[in-house]
């Protein structure tokens, strides 16, 4: 089983494993801080470099328990090889800010409109999002009353970090899970990793986030488009 290096620091850019498998292009580690495309958060790209070699990390998945890095370069580390890793940080920490900004949507969404609907779905690219609401009369002119709710929350500076709690507890805390597969993968679970946006918002989650809503930077509104009889889709950039 990979250790997840990145689960428990979100900020850890470079770090050392051993390779321990190989399967076509892909190199299984000991341990990654890569992280691995999954909940609608894009994967890291980066580097291994070994006795003075580099080679280029273009894609990351999880197989199992195990997290497997696709090489782009010619040849591959062998297995037992020592490696350096560095991610790409600038990516990543984008994913990282964008990642924040969906969650704290969400938590706007869950305070203010839970009665009306909800946030069904999320994608993070380098350079945007996307959230998808199930919010029956959702207008142009909603999603940018949401949004503007969100940015209240970001200049607000609350602290964000990552802790587990057992099942048996995260099932009785309301709104931890807001899909019902969701729902059932916390009862599946012995421990359940939830980002907590202090004094805000509590979600089960297991992609990687910034320190403080401020860093999350500006929500600004791009576009919105119909998706169904009361379904919409709402791009958005930071700045």
């Amino acid at each position: 089983m990979t250790a997840k290096l990145y689960l428990n620091d979100m900020y850890l850019r470079e770090f050392d494993a051993t390779v321990v498998a190989i399967e076509g292009d892909m190199v299984a580690l000991d341990r990654t801080a890569f992280y691995p495309t999954g909940g609608g958060q894009p994967n890291d790209t980066g580097i291994l470099v070994t006795d003075g070699i580099s080679y280029d990390v273009a894609d990351v998945i999880k197989a199992g328990d195990e997290v497997m890095h696709r090489i782009s370069s010619s040849s591959l580390p062998q297995p037992g090889s020592k490696v350096h890793g560095v991610l790409d940080w600038n990516r990543r920490y984008a994913h990282m800010r964008y990642h924040t900004a969906i969650h704290i949507i969400d938590g706007v969404v869950n305070r203010d409109y839970s009665d009306r609907g909800l946030i069904t779905g999320s994608q993070i690219y380098e350079d945007r999002a996307r959230v998808d609401f199930d919010l029956p009369g959702i207008t142009r002119e909603m999603a940018e009353e949401i949004i503007g709710k969100a940015n209240e929350v970001i200049s607000s500076n609350h602290s964000i970090y990552a802790r587990e709690i057992s099942s048996e507890e995260a099932q009785r805390i309301p709104g931890l899970a807001r899909t019902a597969p969701g729902r059932e993968l916390i009862k599946s679970l012995e421990r359940v990793r939830i980002i907590d946006i202090s004094g805000f918002d509590l979600q089960a989650d297991g992609g990687t986030h910034v320190a403080n809503t401020s860093e999350v930077g500006r929500i600004t509104f791009r576009a919105i488009q119909s998706k169904g009889a009361h379904n919409k889709r709402v791009e958005f950039v930071l700045s």
